[in-house]
């Protein structure tokens, strides 16, 4: 496929990798097509980089890999039309470090940013996953020992079977996929990452993740 990737993030370069060693065709999306990092990266990995916008008018899946507090004004600068009946990955946090650590999550009107994300922009399919790990995990599960878990929840089923797809290509087997239904699943998996934060603190490593066993 062809997917953009808005964020130069660590985030973002290490997806965009992974995409591109998968065979997809990837540009890294920036504030400016002139962003000195990006542009070496794309360099390196035979990819594209370009404006937020230059990445999404000719993609046909999104992955939003920006900030959560930086997520709106990204996806405007890539035009409403640019993300139009496509499936918009978000894996962002909106996470609040102003004030030091540990940051605050900012759950915007009660809900999630992923809803946000849906109503400001309802042309686009939005699907949340892989923002409960860190971007080595995200790509690579089997750095993580036991049967840890990807959640995965969005409003358009068949927009949820494309990213499922795509977790498959990462190494996420069927059986740790747990789809949580509708785009309010995000409401959850946003909030998991104060423990999240406090658990890296403690194991002194980000390479974790969460476990769901059942009876």
């Amino acid at each position: 496929m062809k997917i953009a990737v808005l964020g130069t993030g660590e985030v973002g370069r290490r997806l965009g990798s992974k995409l591109v060693s998968l065979g997809h065709e990837v540009i890294l999306g920036s504030r400016s097509a002139d962003h000195a990092g990006a542009t070496a990266w794309a360099a390196e990995h035979q990819a594209a980089h370009g404006t937020f916008a230059d990445a999404a008018s000719g993609a046909e899946l999104v992955v939003n890999a920006t900030g959560g507090l930086v997520s709106l004004a990204a996806l405007q600068a890539a035009g409403a039309e640019n993300l139009e009946g496509k499936v918009l990955v978000d894996v962002s946090n909106a996470l609040d470090f102003s004030q030091g650590m540990p940051p605050k999550v900012v759950t915007p009107e009660g809900g999630s940013m992923a809803e946000q994300i849906q109503r400001t922009f309802p042309g686009a399919r939005v699907v949340k996953t892989l923002n409960t790990m860190t971007n080595t995990v995200m790509v690579d599960p089997g750095r993580v020992p036991g049967e840890h878990v990807v959640f995965v929840c969005g409003d358009d089923d068949e927009a949820k079977a494309v990213v499922t797809g795509l977790l498959r290509s990462f190494g996420w087997p069927d059986e740790r996929i747990l789809d949580l239904g509708d785009l309010t699943g995000a409401r959850a998996t946003e909030l998991l990452l104060p423990l999240w934060l406090r658990l890296m603190g403690t194991f002194g490593t980000a390479e974790f993740n969460f476990a769901v066993p059942k009876a």
